[in-house]
């Protein structure tokens, strides 16, 4: 059936409606018998009201929905469409009076009915002929599943399961007590979360789909725990605004992660105070290719800056993430700049040539037990030393800002990577001290969720070789965030700041990580019978938690819930000239770099002593 065609029949049907409206209530008014003096009445009320409900159907834009998806914008628009018809007629019958004939008052009540009834019901009536000829089928057909959640996500999800042959719902449990017993779509709500594991195996189901997209991280862990333990496997749905957007598709299904069960709420940003900063400006992002460097790329260009410089050491990665921004945000104008914090040269040409106001030093070694054996040298100098560098040349050029993306590990440092992120918070302290026109401010924060180096690929992987899963520790604790809230704090500091503040992120709670790798071992399918866990001991430079603020730090809050400000112990007025002497000197090997690190971060304490010959174990940091 052509376009054309089936647009000319929806026309003719709406025009039909005129018909069986307008001759059906005169016929029920007469109880189906019409008298012949009434026949003129039927006849010019046609005349006149069919092509005014032609109009009427225009009007309300009837003709823009598709049949087949039918639903509650084309009921309003059905409703429109009745009310101009109706209007018409009431026209009519004000003015017509054949033979001294009026009409019938009653047609005031059953003419609009019947026109609602007709053109709506057949358009619902055609929505289910339609998706029974193309899914009716599918009925008792796919793998059983539970949906948990039987809000406005649920009923979405549900929706779209019912055209799919690859899942049958079999029943949904929410935690509302009101909604217990009642029907989603014809399938029964059972009961709460904690029914889950009966609910499954009743309708002998093993696949769960969590549908609970404003649901905080714990319930969503408490129903992944049970469905779980039950031995279903689980699956989620997208985040709130794609469910509530009603942009849910099966394709978007996809297995539970465990980043999802260490979700943390969404925040918000001052987006005026942060477009100030960055829109119509140049910015420089060092360390563009890490984990958050790139992301914080990706969230500065919705802010539309004049240009945007990446500085990266790595040419894969700062060919990755041009290729990225040419397909994603091509409008962008990008600048690509390969390059290292610690060439001075090279950082003057690039300072000279672009003039970036706002500069976001991402760049750093972070892998604590690949700094601390063999490679402490270079991370001072490529942690402080480029801080030092980079730093300078802002104050040098008038830069507006400079940002330090720090971390959680420089507060009473155990390992040399900490000391020297302490030790460049110290830098941009001293430079802010300084005066001129450049503010100096630092963000710290800890682990990001899907990092390089981060715990959790590690952990999959080694659950895919079958284990063991290695921990260092049993009472381990690590702070997580996932990259885009880092990436957005840093941003909304950057835009609060007025210069030498050290910035700390909201990090929620801590996470034991031998009960991350048990969810891990569990969400995968296995138990601890499968795939052991292993305890190694912990490496060069870790500590079994890290902390926020040091001993001698008092912070305050912001006007941002998630961002408080640390009061750092003060640095001398001789600071930057010695440090820059011992920087610039020669090389030193791991002892020597500890003993001159005590020195200058007197809150460094190693875990072990300067002269151990500590070797390290290979492994990714945690």
């Amino acid at each position: 059936m052509t376009k054309a065609f089936l647009s000319l029949f929806v026309f003719l049907f709406d025009l039909s409606a005129v018909i069986v409206a307008w001759a059906g209530g005169i016929l029920l008014r007469f109880n189906l018998d019409l008298p012949a003096s009434f026949v003129p009445l039927l006849a010019w009320g046609l005349v006149f009201l069919v092509p005014a409900h032609a109009l009427a159907c225009g009007l309300a834009g009837l003709y823009r929905g598709i049949w087949m998806f039918a639903s509650l914008p084309d009921l309003k628009r059905v409703l429109r469409a009745v009310a101009f018809s109706t209007a018409a007629m009431l026209a009519f019958f004000a003015f017509y009076r054949y033979g001294g004939m009026a009409v019938p008052r009653s047609l005031l009540i059953l003419y609009p009915i019947l026109l609602v009834i007709y053109m709506g019901g057949g358009r619902a009536a055609y929505r289910m002929w339609k998706e029974h000829h193309l899914y009716g089928g599918l009925i008792a057909q796919g793998k059983p599943v539970v949906i948990v959640g039987a809000g406005r996500g649920g009923a979405m999800l549900v929706r779209e399961l019912e055209r799919s042959p690859d899942w049958r719902v079999v029943a949904l449990v929410d935690d509302d007590r009101s909604k217990w017993g009642r029907e989603l779509s014809g399938n029964p709500v059972i009961g709460g979360i904690e029914s889950l594991p009966e609910v499954l195996a009743s309708e002998k189901a093993a696949h769960v789909i969590l549908a609970m997209p404003s649901a905080s991280a714990e319930a969503c862990r408490r129903a992944a725990d049970l469905a779980v333990e039950a031995g279903a496997h689980v699956f989620t749905v997208p985040g709130i605004e794609d469910v509530m957007g009603g942009r849910v598709a099966v394709s978007s299904i996809r297995p539970i992660e465990i980043e999802d069960l260490l979700g943390r709420e969404a925040i918000w940003i001052d987006t005026p105070h942060v477009s100030a900063l960055v829109t119509g400006k140049t910015l420089l992002v060092t360390g563009a290719g890490g984990s958050i460097g790139s992301e914080l790329c990706r969230q500065l260009a919705r802010f539309g800056p004049a240009r945007l410089l990446l500085f990266e050491q790595s040419e894969y990665a700062l060919y990755t993430l041009e290729q990225w921004f040419a397909l994603h945000m091509p409008d962008v104008e990008l600048v690509v700049l390969a390059g290292d914090v610690k060439d001075a040269e090279r950082l003057d040409e690039v300072f000279g040539e672009w003039r970036p106001q706002v500069i976001f030093h991402a760049a750093a070694y972070k892998h604590v037990p690949l700094m601390e054996i063999g490679n402490a040298w270079q991370a001072v100098r490529n942690n402080t030393l480029g801080t030092l560098r980079v730093a300078e040349c802002a104050a040098h050029f008038d830069a507006e800002r400079f940002v330090l993306i720090s971390t959680d590990k420089a507060v009473n440092p155990t390992n040399v990577m900490g000391a020297t992120k302490r030790l460049a918070e110290m830098v941009c302290e001293g430079l802010h001290r300084q005066g001129g026109n450049t503010q100096f401010e630092t963000v710290r924060f800890g682990n990001v969720l899907g990092s390089t180096g981060s715990v959790i690929p590690k952990f999959q992987e080694q659950i895919a070789r079958g284990g063991p899963v290695t921990v260092t520790h049993p009472d381990i604790t690590r702070y997580f965030m996932s990259i885009p809230e880092a990436a957005q704090l840093v941003m909304q500091a950057a835009a609060m700041g007025h210069g030498g503040e050290i910035f700390v992120l909201e990090m929620g709670e801590p996470v034991k990580i031998v009960d991350l790798a048990r969810r891990m071992i569990r969400l995968c399918g296995y138990t601890q019978k499968d795939i052991r866990i292993e305890f190694t001991g912990l490496r060069p430079g870790e500590k079994l938690f890290e902390e926020l603020l040091a001993d001698a730090e008092q912070t305050r809050a912001t006007p941002h819930p998630k961002l408080r400000i640390a009061g750092a112990r003060a640095v001398d007025d001789d600071f930057l000239p010695g440090l820059r002497s011992w920087l610039e000197g020669g090389n030193q090997n791991d002892i020597q770099v500890r003993e001159t690190l005590m020195r200058w971060v007197p809150e460094y304490q190693p875990v072990f002593s300067a002269g151990d010959g500590c070797t390290g174990t290979g492994s990714s940091s945690q």
